[in-house]
C-alpha cells in the first residue's frame, strides 16, 4: 500500500490566502471582500497587492454578500472571506436570492470550518454548511484536505462559472498531498488502492483515514481511500468504481452525518449499487469548546474511529 508522509504542518486557511494572493497577480478580475475578520482569513499580503481591489466591509455578511453579488454584474470575480458559521447560517438568505438564483460568480470562502475552530466552541463552531450549502440549485461545494489543496482549489474556482462554497479550517493539518498536483473540480483523488473496503473522505479526516489505512493493513484488511474534494458535483465514478471491487463503504466527514458527504454517497449508492456502508460525523449535535485534537477524539472523527468504522461494515458484508 503507497504511505502518505508529511515534513510539515500548516492550516488551510493560509493556503487560501496563499491562493489568493497569486490571484492577485494573474486575474485582474478578482476581488476580495471580508468582514473585519482579514487576519483570520490570512488576506492582508492581496491587500498590500491590490489595495483597490479590496472591500472591508465589517461586521456586515448579509451586506458583503448583496455587495458582492452585485460586483459579478460588472465582470469582477468577488472572493468573500469570513468563518464559515457566518459565511452560511448568518447570510443563507442573501446566498439564496442574490446569488445562487440568479447564479452570480461569487467565491463564498469560508474559515475555520467544523469542530476544529475549537475553543471558541459550538456558536462559532459549524456543522451544518455543507448540507445547507449543496442544497443550494447551482453551488458547487469544495472542502480540501490540506494547505496544497486549498491553495491549488482557490486558484481553480476562479476559472469556474458560477457560486462556489469553498471550506476551509484553522488547525495546522499535515501537508500531504503534492504541491503541484492540478485541482479539477469534481473529480476525486484515489490516494491508496484496496480490494476490502472503500473509505471516502473529505477534508481534515483524508489525513485520519490514510492513518486509519495503515492500522487496517496491519490487521490484513485492505482499505482503498479516496480523496473527495469537491462535495456538489459529486464524483460518483470513482465511488461506483471503488465499491464494485470492495463491496462495502465508509464515509468520514467533521460535519453532521446528517446532510454532508455521507447523504451524497447514500444517495448515490441507493440509486445504482447499494452496499452496506458506515459514517465517520458528529451524531447530529453541536460542537462545544476543547481543542481540536480532543473534539476530534470525543465526536469520533480521528482515525481510530474509521477503523472501528471500517471493521463494523466488512462485519456487514
Amino acid at each position: 500500500m503507497k504511505k502518505y508522509t508529511f515534513t510539515e504542518k500548516k492550516d488551510t486557511r493560509s493556503g487560501f490566502g496563499d491562493g489568493l494572493t497569486i490571484l492577485g497577480r494573474t486575474n485582474p478580475n478578482v476581488v476580495a471582500l471580508c468582514a473585519d475578520l482579514i487576519g483570520s482569513l490570512k488576506m492582508q499580503t492581496f491587500i498590500d497587492e491590490n489595495p483597490d481591489r479590496f472591500y472591508q466591509v465589517g461586521i456586515a455578511e448579509a451586506n458583503m454578500m448583496g455587495i458582492a453579488a452585485g460586483l459579478t454584474i460588472g465582470g469582477k470575480i468577488p472572493f468573500t472571506g469570513t468563518f464559515a458559521n457566518f459565511s452560511t447560517a448568518r447570510v443563507y438568505d442573501q446566498i439564496r436570492q442574490s446569488i445562487a438564483y440568479s447564479n452570480k460568480n461569487v467565491k463564498v470562502c469560508a474559515s475555520h470550518a467544523g469542530l476544529t475552530l475549537g475553543e471558541d466552541g459550538a456558536t462559532h463552531q459549524t456543522l451544518e454548511d455543507i448540507g445547507l450549502m449543496k442544497m443550494l440549485p447551482g453551488m458547487t461545494v469544495i472542502n480540501p484536505c490540506d494547505y496544497n489543496q486549498t491553495k491549488a482549489a482557490t486558484i481553480a474556482i476562479a476559472e469556474h462559472a458560477g457560486p462556489v462554497y469553498l471550506r476551509f479550517g484553522r488547525p495546522a493539518v499535515p501537508i500531504f498531498m503534492p504541491e503541484d498536483q492540478e485541482f479539477v473540480i469534481g473529480k476525486g483523488i484515489q490516494l491508496t488502492e484496496g480490494a476490502d473496503v472503500t473509505i471516502v473522505a473529505t477534508g481534515h479526516l483524508v489525513w485520519e483515514a490514510l492513518q486509519a489505512s495503515e492500522a487496517l493493513e496491519a490487521k490484513g484488511i485492505s482499505a482503498e481511500v479516496i480523496n473527495i474534494h469537491t462535495i456538489k458535483p459529486l464524483d460518483e465514478e470513482i465511488i461506483l468504481n471503488s465499491i464494485a471491487k470492495t463491496g462495502c463503504i465508509v464515509t468520514a466527514e467533521e460535519h453532521n452525518v446528517i446532510g454532508g458527504l455521507g447523504e451524497s454517497v447514500a444517495r448515490t449508492l441507493s440509486l445504482n449499487n447499494p452496499v452496506p456502508q458506515e459514517y465517520v460525523a458528529v451524531n447530529d449535535s453541536f460542537g462545544e469548546s476543547g481543542t481540536p485534537a480532543q473534539l476530534m477524539k470525543k465526536y469520533g472523527l480521528d482515525a481510530k474511529a474509521v477503523e472501528k468504522a471500517v471493521e463494523k461494515v466488512i462485519a456487514r458484508k
